[in-house]
């Protein structure tokens, strides 16, 4: 967009004045260019520009048009590129109420690993882990495929998984393997959770006495960093820990999970069979975690992305372009 072609007047009041009613409301090009200042230039939203120019705000959505008809403003399309992605993840940031966002150019829900790499590889910097600090872990597609790639150089730094996975068929579903890509990949000393996602009450009750299981637990007690993907809705997804039930009733309502807590639209978690049984971070416990770092691609995961937002559990977004603007429609 240009600059209006109209030249500004001197001493013209600030956003919080008034300037009556003078002219015509609709065809004035003084009010039609002092309505596109305003709303172009200065930011203001159509309803503040109303109760400026003391006209209604459907009056104002008509001069804007009127004022792009007579060449007051004159708009340009300029097709989505890296150039706009520091604004985009600003807006994206305000929106979710977000710590930070970093995102990808484009769409890079098929490269989930290199095309996510370099925000993964910025936000893990950005918190500045040292020896002795606890970095999370989560299981998932997302996770595993960035895990085995280099996301920095983290000695002496201890990490450990989220959730437990040990008899999943799918390596990205075993968070143990997602520890051990990422120390060998970026160094690290590994911590290793050797538990299903779901054990019976049994061997639940074994583990609590186990010396290797509350390690784990005071990982997740002291953990500085968590990172996490988002999942999709349920019935959606064509991968899940085997012991989830995926068709509970509870769960058809989900619009997705960050480490085994599946939560509805209100961002609410939901109850299932087994959900007391399974071994993951607890919810309050992840949300004590300073930056819990989400990382998620696809449009289809936009409600997911809002409602986890909404409820706190992530407060730092590695995305790309295609699902922020997919998030922001929705939003």
């Amino acid at each position: 967009m240009t600059e209006p072609t109209q030249s500004r007047e001197s001493g013209q009041p600030g956003i919080h004045g008034a300037e009556g009613t003078r002219g015509a409301e609709g065809t004035d090009p003084q009010r039609l260019y002092r309505a596109a200042q305003l709303y172009y230039e200065e930011g203001a939203t159509q309803a503040q520009v109303a109760e400026h120019l003391q006209v209604s705000r459907p009056s104002i959505s008509r001069m804007l048009s009127e004022a792009r008809a007579q060449g007051i403003v004159e708009i340009r399309v300029h097709r989505p590129g890296s150039e706009d992605l520091d604004g985009l993840g600003e807006e994206l940031r305000q929106r979710l109420g977000l710590k930070s966002v970093h995102l990808a150019a484009g769409d890079q829900s098929h490269q989930l690993g290199p095309g996510l790499a370099p925000q993964t590889r910025q936000a893990l910097a950005a918190e500045g882990l040292r020896a002795g600090d606890v970095l999370l872990l989560a299981s998932g597609e997302t996770i595993y495929a960035l895990a085995q790639q280099r996301l920095g150089t983290f000695p002496g730094v201890v990490v450990a998984p989220t959730v437990g996975g040990q008899a999943e068929p799918d390596p990205w579903h075993q968070t143990n393997e997602a520890v051990r890509a990422f120390t060998a990949a970026s160094g690290g000393y590994p911590h290793y959770l050797f538990a299903p996602s779901m054990p019976s009450a049994a061997l639940l009750k074994a583990l609590q006495d186990d010396p290797g299981f509350r390690q784990i637990m005071d990982d997740w007690a002291t953990a500085k960093v968590a990172l996490m993907g988002i999942g999709a809705p349920a019935l959606t997804r064509s991968s899940m820990a085997q012991s989830v039930p995926k068709d509970h009733p509870s769960l058809i309502r989900s619009v997705g999970d960050v480490c085994l807590a599946f939560f509805d639209q209100n961002g609410e978690e939901v109850a299932f069979p087994g959900k007391e049984r399974m071994v993951r971070i607890s919810g309050d416990t992840l949300r004590a975690v300073p930056s819990r770092i989400a990382v998620a691609v696809g449009t289809h995961k936009a409600p997911s992305i809002i409602a986890g937002a909404g409820a706190d559990w992530f407060n730092v977004l590695i995305t790309d372009e295609t699902t922020a603007r997919a998030v922001l429609a929705s939003a």
